[in-house]
């Protein structure tokens, strides 16, 4: 029988690996067998999710049946341990980059987010510097509510991006790309990643670093301490990145007056900003407020006090009351209903390992080794780091690299006498930031890689030596920033 969505060799090696944590590799001392065993579920899930054995969230209902099946979390108790295999659905942050996947359709349909990103354009067009951080602000105005790093990167940008480049006769696989495509594309990517850092709601994965937080430190990091925690060194990095781009990969053409033409040209085709977008515009500074915490600082009445998650229902029920998005639109946004399987399955998953030890165990196991090397907890934080972000070219989606590394590594780190808030915080940046330094590095690179301006070289070059200059950014502009607001 053929069975083109299935990938055999994935499949059989996530098979395989399953099996062994459950017939041949025996639990080491101080772990239970159930919990090891459920560690072999969640290996193989991460497996099959990285050789794409089945679409992302057809692994993760497989995971689920897996979990419910074998009742690893609740042993004899079969209706328990299926509600514990569908916890995950409960997770109110999981809802909330599914809704925000949805508040982002309304950008796209209504054509806000094109909108945006040519005003910037036409701004700051008439350098081919200009343009860069033209399209940079405009990804960063947009990133709060588009958790998609691909829609926004690929979807939005891209096409923009695209047509500016061929407008100054800047064509893919061709000479003529390094006029200007290659240049734009490399920082288009580039800025995709640092914004995907600065908020939770910016890219998918986000939530399962502060699920992981929550769960080991038992501390809750809201969307504003994020999103203030890495305003400043998001904007030094967004301020620096493309500069420094232009210095070491300068594009043929300096001077672009055409864009800001073209840009006031696609102005002017798409007309007088529309009632829908107005709209849009109305539920984005709503959301913003809602998510800031503005409500508690007009009254401390509990109904001041707004969920994030049941903040991002209101502005949707906004769209939805408005006919700005339909329910066939949402119906229509497989990535957000794909989004929300997957994440329910790896965050029961982890939920469950840390519940049952495993990862207790792990971060003893490391802390150990690093400990015998005698470090204090900064060194042990920089290697922590390092080899979280590095590791990354075994990965190619942050979502299966934090899933399978975060809650170890956050878990080693506070246990060598790493501030939790501070580590977690930052090893949550670098989660997004690791994505820099491949072509499959996250869901919008294989969009703008195959368009054909940036050899693979250039990209792997390029990338590592701007993962080693954002690591540096960020790591001073978090140190002083974090200095101001009383971290430390």
């Amino acid at each position: 029988m053929n069975l083109p969505h299935v990938k055999v060799v994935p499949a059989v090696i996530a098979f395989f690996v399953t099996c062994l944590f459950w017939f041949i590799v025996a639990p080491p001392e101080g772990v239970d067998i159930n919990a090891w065993r459920l560690l072999g579920i969640f290996v193989g899930t991460i497996v099959a999710i990285i050789g794409k054995a089945l679409p992302i969230g057809g692994a993760a209902m497989i995971g689920i049946l897996l979990v419910g099946l074998s009742q690893v979390t609740n042993p004899g108790q079969p209706a328990k341990a299926m509600a514990d295999a569908l916890s995950g659905f409960s997770n109110t942050l999981i809802w909330l980059i599914g809704i925000s996947f949805f508040i982002s359709r309304g950008f796209i349909k209504t054509g806000l987010g094109a909108r945006v990103a040519y005003h910037f354009v036409k701004l700051f067009g008439k350098r081919t510097l200009g343009i860069s951080y033209g399209l940079s602000f405009a990804e960063l105005v947009l990133s709060p509510v588009m958790p998609s790093n691909t829609a926004r990167g690929g979807g939005v940008m891209y096409p923009i991006n695209r047509s500016i480049s061929e407008s100054m006769g800047s064509y893919p696989d061709d000479a003529s790309r390094l006029k200007l495509g290659a240049f734009l594309t490399l920082v288009a990517y580039q800025i995709n990643i640092i914004t995907s850092a600065m908020f939770i709601t910016a890219t998918a994965p986000n939530p399962l670093v502060t699920a992981g937080i929550r769960d080991i430190a038992h501390i809750d990091v809201s969307w504003g301490q994020w999103a203030i925690a890495a305003f400043v060194p998001g904007i030094l990095a967004i301020l620096i990145i493309p500069w420094v781009l232009y210095k070491i990969y300068p594009p043929e053409i300096k001077e672009t007056p055409n864009a800001s033409a073209l840009a006031k040209q696609k102005l002017e085709e798409m007309g007088k900003i529309k009632l829908e977008e107005w709209i849009m515009i109305g539920v984005f500074f709503l959301l913003l407020f809602i998510w800031a915490g503005g409500p508690e600082l007009i009254s401390d009445h509990p109904w001041f006090k707004v969920d994030a998650t049941a903040g991002a229902f209101v502005g949707l029920g906004v769209l939805l009351f408005s006919g700005v998005l339909t329910w066939d639109d949402l119906l229509k946004e497989k990535g957000a209903w794909d989004t929300v399987t997957w994440f329910s399955s790896l965050v029961m998953m982890a939920t469950y390992l840390n519940k049952l030890g495993v990862i207790t165990w792990f971060s003893k196991t490391v802390e150990s080794s690093i400990q015998s090397w005698g470090l204090g907890w900064i060194a042990a934080a920089i290697i922590l780091i390092l080899l979280y972000v590095y590791i990354h070219y075994l990965f190619a989606s942050n979502t299966a690299h934090i899933s399978a590394l975060f809650a170890s590594f956050f878990g080693v780190g506070v246990a060598l006498g790493a501030p939790p808030l501070m580590f977690g915080l930052f090893l949550g940046f670098a989660s997004s930031l690791c994505a820099s330094i491949t072509h499959y590095g996250t869901g919008s690179a294989p969009v703008l890689f195959g368009s054909g301006y940036v050899t693979m070289g250039e990209w792997w070059k390029l990338g590592f030596l701007t993962s080693i200059l954002n690591l540096i950014v960020w790591g001073l502009g978090c140190a002083i920033w974090w200095k101001v607001l009383g971290y430390w």
